[in-house]
């Protein structure tokens, strides 16, 4: 529709333009005025504000005159017809597209709120975007959120604004990114997040080492620090190049296809009788293997035995290709 408004501004400022060119042409060979006299005669006419001509008209000049205040009247009509048009009609979209997705994050329950769409926000999203977990994003510049908007949820404002998370769908979130730039600017959001969510997963994004203590004690169940996590990488890279490459291909291949998935128990018992490991017979049936075991307090045990006792709240951790994994969901319909 917008676009459909700008090609009616395009034709209504050609018309404008022709009009004026036409009254100008016109005064100079028609009633031989001079140039700044044929432009001054062809404004004060088509603007009707009723100044004195340059010198007297004669019969021609007049009936020239004559069509051209009727033009001009209609056409200064039209433009301006389409240019108040335009500016309601973009104002009405505009409220009617922060209405859809206002409508649209308050029918979210268990998201995620990203605060930033910086470099590491955008990370995030997108992998939150290639695991179909629905999210949110808190982000105060504007011409990010005109840029994205099409294809992302945003909320326009400072995530340090109590209001802004509350219109984010805090209290019925269940993780929050906090990736903004500063330390202190991602304290304060992880402080007001915490108080009004109890529950919420909160992970935060740190420069400094010493704000890792600072963020943890605020209430964040994470920090991450993006810095050391490259530095480490990059030096792995140079002790040991195949192992980190291999890991690097376990956890993505070829886009955003996964070689690992994270499983509840309870995505199989649901469906199956199982007490063990062994019970699930995972290898012949799908192909993954399962090469870790997370019980319900949040012990890890790496490589467990074929006889472990699966415990109701815990999850796996399976390896596979892609179309491992792909047979894997489907079978036990994991979303």
């Amino acid at each position: 529709m917008l676009r459909l408004f700008r090609s009616k501004i395009y034709f209504a400022v050609f018309l404008m333009t022709a009009v004026l060119l036409f009254g100008v042409l016109g005064y100079r060979y028609i009633s031989d005025y001079d140039w700044v006299d044929a432009i001054y005669m062809t404004i004060i006419t088509v603007t009707t504000v009723g100044f004195s001509e340059v010198r007297p008209l004669d019969a021609q000049s007049k009936f020239f005159t004559i069509s051209l205040i009727v033009s001009s009247v209609f056409i200064f009509a039209f433009a301006i017809s389409v240019i108040t048009e335009y500016v309601l009609g973009r104002n009405s979209l505009q409220i009617l597209k922060k209405k859809k997705v206002k409508s649209k994050i308050n029918s979210l329950t268990d998201h995620v709120i990203v605060c930033g769409y910086g470099r590491n926000g955008t990370q995030a999203a997108e992998r939150l975007k290639a695991y179909k977990r629905p999210f949110v994003i808190i982000e105060k510049d504007k011409e990010i959120i005109e840029r994205f908007e099409e294809n992302l949820l945003f909320v326009e404002g400072d995530a340090n604004d109590d209001e802004i998370l509350l219109e984010a769908g805090i209290e019925r979130a269940k993780f929050l990114i906090t990736a903004l730039p500063d330390d202190a600017m991602n304290l304060f959001v992880v402080l007001s997040s915490r108080q009004l969510n109890k529950d919420l997963f909160i992970i935060s994004r740190a420069s400094l080492l010493n704000s890792q203590k600072k963020l943890l004690f605020a209430g964040a169940n994470k920090v991450i620090m993006p810095d050391k996590i490259g530095g480490d990488h990059m030096a792995s890279l140079v002790v040991m190049p195949d192992l980190i490459t291999f890991m690097d291909k376990l956890s993505v291949v070829g886009g955003h296809t996964t070689n690992l998935e994270e499983v509840s128990i309870e995505d199989f018992t649901d469906q199956m009788e199982c007490n063990s490991l062994r019970d699930l017979d995972l290898r012949r049936k799908t192909g993954c293997t399962i090469i870790g075991y997370i019980s319900p307090e949040g012990d890890y045990i790496i490589n467990p035995e074929a006889d472990l006792q699966l415990q109701p709240k815990s999850k796996v951790i399976v390896l596979g290709r892609p179309e491992q994994i792909r047979k894997l969901n489907e079978m036990f319909h994991i979303v």
